[in-house]
């Protein structure tokens, strides 16, 4: 039976978070955790807005980076609260009610939408301006060169792979509040549109970045062409191919998984359980090979370097010599956490699972386990891309104790 004529049940999740304010409380959350990532880092020196070329504060009384991303946050997050509770209150968890008020959500994400672009009273301009400059430009896989910004257009379109999930669950809800035979707080319909939207949706992000490093590497080529001979800081060029590589193992995972999803998958040659086997494999090699990247590349890390260079007694086991923040536990946690929900959110880029009605409240869960993940995941970014540009003493200690103490020195 096809999808469109089949009326499933609304689970007990989506009659509390239906799909659009799934989408709009992921999207706030990840706000709110930029917030967090600029206030910390900026405890401990570390000058994010430098690293990334963002505009400064043209005046110590203007309120710092992170304060006005709470401010932003906090804007987005009282409508919600207040939408949410309107529409508890109208619809007690009724099927009819939560179908026939679906306007009150999808009116929230309107609000979202202007509190991006929309010039607010406690957000400079030069910000926003930055901010959507760098959105559009990012948006067809463009790249800044590295005194532009380059690092901000990383950290931005990185972000956005974690957003994959959402962004496709974003397109299912707006289809479904324009289809006449749908409401987009009933039952997710995740073949709205077809089958080819909703995949090609969640790949996006992958294929921004997989531009990015592509267009890395033919900088590279170009400049070494010009100058007859191969930049010892920046090679040939070959990491960013490899990196390449690593965002194109994301799309037989999505493409697998719309296969599956397909009423007649023996037309392809094989049966349903040999295709599940190949989307694991897949599965399996987009997560090793991201958490390898996040923790050798990204992270500066040398738990998959050589012995010598992982049992090297001038910095713990796996770590570097050079790091900024004080605890070692921090870098081995992060390693660990990274490692579980780098596999959990291979798993979530399958949409194959998300017909599975009781599966709502969980497929929540493991977006916002996303979120977490490129959290912590930035705060090491950053700083080791700090660390890159900042190696020699540790500055002055910050008196915010031993934990937020910047150390470069060697753990016992």
């Amino acid at each position: 039976m096809d999808d469109d004529d089949a009326t499933p049940e609304l689970d007990g999740f989506s009659r509390v978070l239906p799909l659009p304010y799934r989408v709009a409380l992921i999207i706030v959350m990840g706000i709110w955790a930029w917030g967090l990532n600029l206030h910390y880092l900026a405890l401990i020196k570390i000058d994010v807005p430098s690293l990334i070329r963002y505009p400064g504060r043209a005046s110590p009384h203007h309120p710092p980076h992170h304060l006005s991303c709470y401010r932003i946050a906090t804007f987005l997050s009282i409508p919600l609260g207040l939408s949410l509770l309107l529409f508890w209150i109208l619809t007690n968890g009724d099927p009819e009610a939560i179908a026939g008020w679906e306007i009150i959500p999808n009116l929230y994400l309107l609000v979202l939408v202007i509190g991006f672009i929309a010039p607010l009273p406690f957000v400079s301009r030069n910000g926003r301006s930055r901010t959507l400059a760098t959105l559009k430009r990012i948006s067809i896989g463009g790249i800044a060169e590295a005194q532009d910004g380059k690092f901000g257009d990383v950290l931005l379109a990185d972000a956005l792979t974690s957003y994959a999930k959402v962004l496709g669950d974003l397109f299912i809800s707006l289809c479904m509040f324009f289809s006449s035979k749908h409401s987009s707080t009933g039952p997710p319909n995740r073949n709205c549109g077809g089958p080819f939207w909703v995949p090609f949706v969640i790949a996006v992000p992958y294929l921004i970045r997989l531009r990015q490093c592509l267009t890395e590497y033919f900088r590279i080529q170009r400049a070494n062409q010009r100058t007859g001979q191969i930049n010892p800081s920046t090679g040939w060029g070959g990491v960013h191919l490899a990196n390449a590589l690593k965002y194109s193992t994301a799309f037989p995972v999505v493409i697998l998984s719309a296969l599956q999803r397909s009423p007649e998958p023996s037309k392809l040659g094989m049966s349903e359980t040999t295709l599940f086997r190949v989307w694991l494999a897949a599965v399996f090699v987009n997560s090793a090979y991201s958490f390898y990247w996040d923790v050798q590349r990204d992270w500066d890390l040398s738990l998959f370097s050589s012995k010598k260079e992982r049992e090297d007694p001038e910095h713990p086991w796996g770590l570097r010599r050079h790091r900024w923040f004080h605890a070692k536990e921090f870098y081995y946690a992060a390693i660990a956490v990274d490692a579980v929900l780098r596999c959990t959110w291979s798993f979530k880029l399958s949409p194959h699972l998300d017909h599975f009605n009781d599966l709502e409240g969980g497929i929540f869960l493991m977006e916002a386990m996303e979120v977490l993940r490129r959290w912590i995941w930035i705060f090491f970014r950053v700083e080791c891309e700090w660390v890159r540009n900042h190696r020699g003493p540790a500055p002055d200690d910050i008196l915010l104790g031993d934990v937020l103490t910047p150390k470069y020195d060697d753990d016992d």
